[in-house]
């Protein structure tokens, strides 16, 4: 019991020396030194504190260095940096980008009525305006056969009448045979985010960030430094959502162009995170891994970043405790009495659910991977529940199930009862929405069919297999065979979960699922307030807390 709980201590005292050390490089990120020279000597002065009369123009090339020409697609006259806008324009695609090629976007601020290209007061980037992505895979009818590009080609022929259907019919089809699912195509980013720092912050030289040294442009005026616009293009704001499949009938695409000031704070913080991500990307993350990451910054303030931080790592610690109380609880586990084994096989066989339906979907690693993991424990639980031992024997398993004494048969009785009531009202409900879902929705394939219309049974109707446990609970009057430390850990994070249901992205059916949990768990702590555990009982482990020790007897 020591080691167990010195083990516990030992965990929770590095987490709260991360979350220190954590605070530490934050605050180290968003406050930077001031100049406080008295002669200013070592102060960096900023170009617009003089309020210099700027204008951004935003050209787009097939190269990054503008070799082979440029196009002006937009101009801000009279920008003022303190002033948010949003700008949407067309945006004429070259033939070489249509043919699976790139397309750059190079921005300038410089002096109002200059040349930017011959200013020497001009600060610019160069991003990219395309990336290059799997093509979604088509999605069909299964009954009729009908994808729906079909279905979207029938719409704008009744619309557009006086056009030969024919001849557009064609030219889709053969831009559709163009690209292979397995090969990546070039896709639009339709969202251009630039943010400019507003702050006139005095930059001290010994006390430099570097992070904000690679967007620094210095020249003399005199016997002072002074410092261009710091020019940032957040390319955190590029989502997965956004981006648009580029084929050889798109000549002309939309581009969204963002603009906002930002403190330096908040630029430097975007910096380091802009760069963690394209980390990630070099060791081997798609653009779809890099998406969950990014979801979690975009549109957020600092102070929500902060509390997000805060929830996401006692998330993590919670998880952890869990998963240590859950794996010791079963590895000790001898008997199954007062434990529902077919609440036990649900779990494994809705876990491995969800885990076919995310690899189906496609997710991303950081969610992929845990959901595999958590797979492999669930089967790892059925095992021991069913008391199931594995023999090989010439290179062929063999499967001996284990017998069950009279408690465990009684357990077991109850727990058929429940399933035998349950199934009355849930396999009705799973077949009727595997029908609706196969008469009205697309989907790629029958096997896709299959996993959704079973995802969305244990989403849906998954928690009424927690049930068959309360049934077990009712007719036993006991609760004291549940591990009661993993499932604390668990309601911690279900809560956790509910605050945050409605913020971060996330399926409807998912979203629904953290209430559910909610409810069952509730019912849970009330069994156990009314059941109170007989500590003069021999437990699951054999041991009896009001046991008194046994001695020799005593001779008067």
């Amino acid at each position: 019991m020591f080691l167990k709980t010195s083990f516990t201590t030992l965990i929770v005292g590095v987490f709260v020396v991360y979350v220190l050390h954590t605070c530490w490089v934050m605050y180290g990120i968003i406050y930077t030194k001031p100049c406080d020279s008295p002669r200013g000597d070592n102060c960096i002065t900023p170009f617009l504190a003089g309020k210099p009369k700027l204008q951004l123009s935003i050209y787009a090339s097939l190269q990054s260095n503008a070799e082979g020409g440029h196009t002006l697609i937009h101009k801000e006259e009279n920008f003022d940096v303190k002033s948010k806008f949003e700008r949407i324009v067309n945006v004429s695609l070259p033939k070489k980008t249509r043919n699976n090629g790139t397309l750059y976007a190079l921005i300038f601020v410089h002096q109002a009525g200059l040349n930017p290209w011959q200013d020497p007061r001009q600060v610019h980037s160069v991003v990219q305006l395309t990336t290059y992505m799997l093509p979604k895979p088509p999605e069909i009818s299964l009954i009729s056969g009908e994808d729906q590009m079909q279905g979207q080609k029938q719409e704008e022929q009744k619309k557009k009448k006086q056009r030969d259907g024919n001849l557009a019919t064609g030219t889709g089809a053969k831009a559709g045979a163009a690209a292979s699912p397995d090969h990546p195509v070039s896709h639009w980013r339709s969202r251009l985010t630039l943010n400019i720092v507003s702050d006139h912050f005095l930059f001290d030289r010994e006390y430099l960030p570097s992070d904000v040294h690679r967007y620094l442009r210095v020249f003399q005026n005199g016997k002072k430094m002074v410092y261009l616009p710091l020019l940032f293009v957040d390319e955190l704001s590029n989502r997965v959502k956004d981006l648009v499949e580029i084929n050889g009938t798109s000549t002309e695409l939309p581009l969204t162009i963002c603009y906002d000031s930002i403190s330096l704070g908040r630029l430097r913080f975007w910096i380091h995170m802009q760069d963690a991500v394209y980390s990630l990307q070099q060791f081997g993350f798609t653009e779809k891994d890099a998406d969950e990451i990014k979801g979690i910054f975009v549109d957020t303030n600092l102070y929500f970043l902060a509390l997000t931080f805060f929830v996401a790592a006692f998330h993590l610690l919670f998880d952890f405790l869990a998963f240590k109380n859950d794996i010791s609880f079963w590895k000790q586990k001898k008997s199954m009495v007062g434990m529902s084994s077919k609440a036990v096989l649900w779990r494994c066989f809705s876990t491995i659910v969800i885990f076919l339906y995310l690899f189906d979907e496609q997710t991303s690693l950081l969610v992929l991977v845990p959901a595999g993991i958590g797979s492999i424990i669930e089967v790892w639980k059925v095992k021991k529940a069913f008391k199931i031992h594995v023999f090989w024997k010439g290179g062929r398993p063999t499967f001996l199930f284990g017998k069950l004494d009279e408690s465990e048969r009684r357990t077991e009785e109850y727990d058929t009862l429940a399933m035998k009531y349950l199934s009355y009202l849930l396999y009705p409900l799973c077949i009727g929405g595997a029908v609706y879902a196969l008469v009205f929705l697309r989907y790629k394939s029958w096997y896709s069919w299959l996993i959704n219309s079973l995802v969305n049974g244990v989403y849906a109707f998954g928690f009424l297999f927690m049930l068959p446990q309360l049934f077990v609970n009712y007719k036993l009057k006991s609760v004291a065979h549940l591990p009661w430390k993993a499932f604390m850990y668990k309601a911690f994070n279900t809560f956790i979960d509910d605050v945050f249901a409605f913020i971060i992205t996330m399926p409807t059916s998912h979203r629904l699922a953290c209430f559910r949990d909610d409810v069952v768990f509730l019912i849970y702590l009330y069994q156990r307030w009314l059941y109170p555990v007989d500590k003069t009982r021999v437990n699951e482990y054999g041991i009896s807390y009001d046991e008194k020790p046994k001695g020799k007897p005593h001779k008067e």
